[in-house]
């Protein structure tokens, strides 16, 4: 189950990743090309020049590369998700079956267990990669916001609600990551000792998203993509989103 999600996760992301049209339907913006650092006004479904932070498309950009406006950006989530703690055994797991558990006993018994060497060093990047991961939240959360008001008018539709549940999904996931509870509690020796002090509760805070960080880490997972598909459904005519407007 583990493989097949995850492959469809890799397959579906990188598809859209090269899209680059119908990922914005009035006022909703796919999470995968948030935020629009420049937009091409000639694809269909692009965002509007106003939700482009730069402007309009660079004039430098190669024509052999799809103007995607999610190429530029998806680095920084995808790096943080790619390295977590959590999906690294669980992908090891399932597409290497190595290791095959925590005591790593079938290898142990063969060769030195030596963890991860060689590119796999890359992964020591997750912590830096959480930085990132806290400011797409406030990016996202900003597009949740923004989702209810369309053309100046305020509103509710599904597409509101499903961008919502994402930027939920997503801050569960990230405020469980174990990078994130070692910064705030990880170098204290007796984090009880000092109780009733605004760390300590920050760290009980992090420890229930950090219980149930499998949990919001395959939500998440499963809900960008469908917040993504929607929208771009949305953006195709394909369906019609319910909303009070």
């Amino acid at each position: 189950m583990t493989f097949v999600v995850f492959t469809t996760f890799v397959i579906y992301t990188t598809w859209a990743l090269f899209q680059a049209e119908y990922y914005y339907a009035e006022p909703y913006l796919s999470p995968y090309y948030s935020p629009v650092l420049f937009t091409d006004l000639s694809q269909p479904g692009a965002a509007p020049l106003e939700h482009a932070w730069f402007g309009s498309w660079p004039s430098w950009w190669p024509d052999f590369i799809p103007s995607s406006p999610a190429m530029l950006i998806l680095v920084f989530p995808l790096s943080f998700r790619m390295s977590c703690y959590y999906y690294r055994k669980a992908y090891y797991r399932s597409f290497a079956g190595s290791p095959p558990g925590c005591a790593v006993g079938p290898l142990a018994s063969k060769k030195k267990y030596r963890g991860e060497t060689f590119l796999l060093l890359i992964q020591n990047l997750h912590r830096f990669a959480l930085y990132a991961a806290l400011a797409f939240i406030f990016l996202l959360g900003y597009d949740a916001v923004i989702s209810f008001w369309r053309y100046g008018e305020f509103g509710i539709g599904v597409g509101s609600i499903i961008l919502c549940i994402n930027v939920v999904l997503i801050a569960g996931y990230t405020f469980g990551c174990h990078s994130l509870r070692h910064l705030i509690g990880g170098r204290k020796d007796c984090m009880s000792c000092g109780k009733n002090t605004a760390q300590y509760e920050a760290w009980k805070r992090v420890s229930w998203f950090n219980a149930r960080h499998m949990q919001f880490a395959w939500l998440s997972l499963v809900w960008v993509m469908v917040t993504d598909l929607y929208v771009r459904l949305v953006a195709m005519g394909k369906i019609t989103d319910l909303n009070t407007w």
